[in-house]
Order: C-alpha cells, then structure tokens, then sequence
C-alpha cells in the first residue's frame, strides 16, 4: 500500500483519504488566486470529519481535490493506497463511481423517478446490482421504507436529502463527501441528516468528510479540521458548538 500522510503529519497507512502538499490555482498571472497553498492532512478510516473555516478559506477547493471532482496543481490525494490525482479520466470516473459517495446541498435527485430509483440509480448506470440487505438497512436506518414509491415532488427537504443520503451508501463507498448537506433544511430536518451521517459512522462503519459553515453541524463529527487561506490552521477533537464557534472566531470567520 502506497504510504501517506496521517493526521499528525507523519507518514503512515491507515488513512481512508489523505492530501500531501496539495496546490490548487485558479486563473493565471496577476489574477491568479491560490486557493491551497500546501496543504497534508489526512482523514482516518471509520470516522466523521468535518472541514470548516472562513469565507474563501479553501474547504470547498480542498473537498473537491479529494473526490476527484477538481485537478490539482501540485501535491497529491490518496484515495485508500490509490493516489487519484495520476490517473485518467476514465479511471477516475469509475473511481468516483465505485467508491465514493456524494451528499451535496442541492439534493440532485431525478424528479421523474422515485425515491427506491433514485437511489438505485448510480447502481444501475454502473451495470451493478443491489445488496438487497444492505438495501434493506439504509431505507430502514433512514425511515424511507414508506416513501420508496414517492418522487421527490411528495417528499419534504429532509426527505429528499435522507434518499440522498441512501444513494451515496447504497454502493457501499470508501467515503462519503458532503459538501453542505444541511445547507437548504431547516434545524429539524438538518438535524435528523446529521444524525444519520453520525450513524452511519458509528454503526455501519462508514468513512464521511463534511464540509460545512456551521457549528452546531460541525459538533457531530468526531473531528473538526480547520483551514484559513488555504492553509491548515489547526483542528478539534470530540468538537461541540462552542469550541467549533470559538476557533472560528480566532480566525476572523
């Protein structure tokens, strides 16, 4: 397995996902911004992790660099023992495809097609079928088993994110990238989304890195990693509200 950066900094092998000095630029010349400036951080396998930080600090850029959703101009992100910034477009799409999970604010789901085939549907463009139990675990966990046949016209924000939330499962990923996930819910519905990322965590061993600019979502995760113009500017353990507000505010968020 090809070695990474733990979350010390240290070279180590546990990672589910890891960035090792990783540079991201938009535009050239004079108007060239530089959205990460170097950044190594890793995130542990079976764990919730939350990336926050001020207003431009870099967390959207540096979630996407990690999924493979945006290229980087230097540095590198491993994926497990895979470093998906060598490959190609083919096989970082069957990457992204086969294990990774997407949670995005707007909940991106086919309003033409019902809830059970909206989550179904990743599976079925990848030519793959469904493990019916672990079908069967997701709908139950998520309280989706009465709403399967319903499309999300007939079905609240928190529900439509909660069948989000089972198609990002539901091809059993490494990881789970939410970018926002709580961002058009109300406090309810958002809290019902976390609960369930948290769950996921804990009871089915699932790997998710949030991105989020709020405290109280942050205070599920396990841990909070914290940027600041691009940069690393610290992280919190076992995080709560208050500790997650506080570290903001000494970094002018």
């Amino acid at each position: 397995m090809s070695a990474v950066v733990s979350e010390t900094g240290r070279v180590g092998t546990q990672a589910a996902v890891a960035a090792s000095s990783l540079v991201k630029v938009y535009g050239k010349g004079d108007t060239a911004v530089r959205a990460l400036g170097g950044v190594s951080v890793a995130f542990q396998a079976g764990k919730f992790t939350a990336i926050m930080g001020p207003s431009g600090s870099g967390k959207s850029t540096l979630m996407h660099c990690l999924a493979g959703l945006d290229n980087v101009d230097g540095g590198s992100v491993h994926i497990g023992g895979t470093e998906i910034t060598g490959l190609n477009d083919k096989d970082l799409t069957k990457l992204r495809r086969d294990r990774i999970g997407f949670v995005f604010q707007a909940f991106n789901l086919l309003p033409t097609l019902s809830a059970e085939a909206n989550i179904l549907l990743g599976l079925e463009l990848a030519g793959r079928k469904p493990d019916k139990q672990w079908f069967d675990t997701i709908v139950d966990v998520l309280g989706l088993r009465d709403r399967l046949k319903h499309k999300p016209s007939e079905l609240s924000g928190g529900q439509q994110q909660r069948v989000a939330c089972a198609r990002a499962l539901v091809a059993r990923p490494d990881v789970v990238f939410a970018d926002e996930p709580t961002g058009n819910l109300d406090s309810r519905s958002g809290a019902e989304v976390l609960d369930f990322l948290r769950m996921s965590v804990r009871k089915l061993g699932q790997t998710v890195i949030m991105v989020t600019h709020d405290p109280v979502a942050a205070s599920y995760a396990d841990r909070v990693v914290l940027l600041a113009d691009g940069h690393l500017a610290g992280e919190i353990q076992n995080p709560t509200a208050d500790s997650v507000l506080s570290a903001l505010k000494h970094l002018g968020a």
